[in-house]
């Protein structure tokens, strides 16, 4: 059998890490297996779905490039299909009519709250040998419910959680469609899994009570059961469910935030499943090994630090040319015109060490191509009354010396040796005179990212701010 896997978001809201994982694994098993892997729209949550909600899912998956073969699919253009089905389980005597209102489906849960049972509709309008059905009442559109077993289990080999079951009478009879004549959410689900040929069903355990239901339907059509893996919830770094302040956002924040989505999907394979004791590897890589039988049943745990130690990896792996094409775009959307003058590849390529993010290389490279005005108490601090002849020398130096690595750093050293200074005393004020940072690479290698005549200009205008 082919293996056909589906990712199947509901467009109300943007594509968050749980359902970025969910596809991920989707994406890898149908390619682990040579199968085929299909992308599902449910949008018949009318209100609440939107156009700009679909574009995100859209985006998201191309962003992590979980490229799909079949789809995307809407349910909304799928409708005359359930009601086809509807109408054949109704002339099957497998689903029926259903009069109770709303309000006598209230009253009948309070009344069985009461008693101590579980709330349940009661079967009222279900149809069985020999049974009298009340009148039908006049001017009222009913729902239309599905006949579930009454007796037996539902049960399955869950590919993560192992068995599970769920006794017959603690389902209700399920409404397939509402009284306006729309199908229900787990109806047009089993439609669409059975006519997509849907063989595996990787999706998060907040769906596991829906599954016996489903199960039953798909029974009732005569359909092949998918296998079923339900993956559990990813918790914050706190340990609590997950929110937006750490990690429950769109995936494209993650793009926003400077990831690369090469390192987002490392990440996200690691969230409850592994391989041995590998952390870094390719998406390929990850193809091949991907399996259900590693992914852990517990809860996952968002950890932000192991993301930005992953994108740290990635960017340091990363050609410098590819960098300086994410990096322009941040730098410009900040007004901030990048020069042919200094090199932004020789930036990035010496910053790209030292940071986790394309913001934060971006935060990095901007003091290059911008007016700099160092934090003035920074600059006192670190200006100390040896330091200013030698910053002067230096300067003179250096409006003489091949403008490359190894003359730069003899220069210095030579003023440090002239001047009798540590090297602190001088490299520390000559780095934020430059970048208004006293943490940067190594100083003979900053001074040759940027041209002679920026050192120099920088050095004169701070100097003479220092000593008037």
């Amino acid at each position: 059998m082919t293996v056909r896997t589906r990712f199947a978001p509901s467009p109300t809201g943007y594509l968050h890490i749980g359902g970025a994982r969910t596809a991920l694994f989707s994406w890898a098993y149908a390619r682990k297996h040579g199968g085929t892997f299909i992308l599902r729209i449910e949008d018949t949550d009318v209100e609440r779905s939107t156009p700009e909600a679909v574009q995100a899912i859209l985006d998201g998956m191309a962003w992590l490039k979980l490229n799909y073969d079949e789809g995307p699919f809407y349910q909304m253009q799928r409708m005359p299909r359930y009601k086809e089905v509807i109408q054949q389980m109704l002339a099957a005597g497998q689903a029926y009519y259903c009069y109770t209102t709303p309000a006598e489906l209230d009253a009948m849960r309070e009344a069985q709250r009461a008693r101590g049972e579980k709330p349940r509709y009661d079967g009222t309008w279900r149809p069985e040998p020999g049974k009298s059905l009340p009148s039908i009442p006049a001017d009222m559109k009913p729902v239309v419910r599905f006949k579930n077993p009454m007796a037996g289990v539902v049960a399955w080999k869950d590919m993560v959680k192992g068995h599970i079951e769920f006794s017959n009478t603690e389902l209700d009879d399920l409404i397939i469609a509402r009284s306006d004549g729309t199908p229900t959410y787990n109806f047009c689900v089993v439609v669409d899994d059975w006519d997509m040929g849907i063989t595996q069903v990787i999706r998060g355990d907040d769906h596991v009570n829906n599954t016996p239901r489903q199960i039953n339907i798909l029974k009732a059509l005569g359909a092949t059961i998918p296998k079923y893996a339900h993956l559990s919830m990813i918790l914050g770094d706190d340990g609590t469910k997950l929110s937006k302040r750490h990690g429950a956002v769109s995936v494209m924040q993650y793009d926003e935030d400077g990831y690369l989505p090469e390192a987002v999907i490392n990440y996200l394979a690691r969230l409850g499943w592994s391989h041995g004791d590998n952390e870094v590897f390719s998406v390929a890589q990850f193809c091949e090994w991907f399996d259900l039988d590693h992914i852990t049943p517990s809860a996952a745990q968002f950890n932000t630090e192991k993301l930005n130690w992953l994108n740290n990896h990635y960017l340091k792996q990363t050609d410098n040319a590819q960098l300086v094409e994410l990096v322009r775009p941040r730098l410009e959307k900040r007004g901030i015109k990048v020069s042919a003058s200094p090199d932004l590849s020789a930036i990035v390529g010496v910053y790209k060490e030292r940071v986790a993010t394309l913001n934060e290389l971006a935060d990095a490279a901007e003091v290059f191509y911008i007016d700099l005005h160092p934090d003035a108490a920074l600059l006192d601090a670190q200006l100390s009354a040896e330091a200013i002849p030698a910053l002067r020398d230096l300067s003179q130096l250096f409006a003489t010396v091949a403008w490359e690595n190894t003359a730069i750093s003899a220069a210095i050293k030579e003023i440090i040796v002239k001047h009798g200074l540590k090297m602190p005393k001088l490299a520390m004020p000559l780095r934020v005179m430059l970048t208004g940072q006293t943490q940067t690479p190594s100083v003979d290698a900053l001074v040759t990212l940027f041209t002679r005549e920026m050192v120099l200009a920088r050095i004169e205008k701070n100097l003479s701010k220092k000593t008037g």
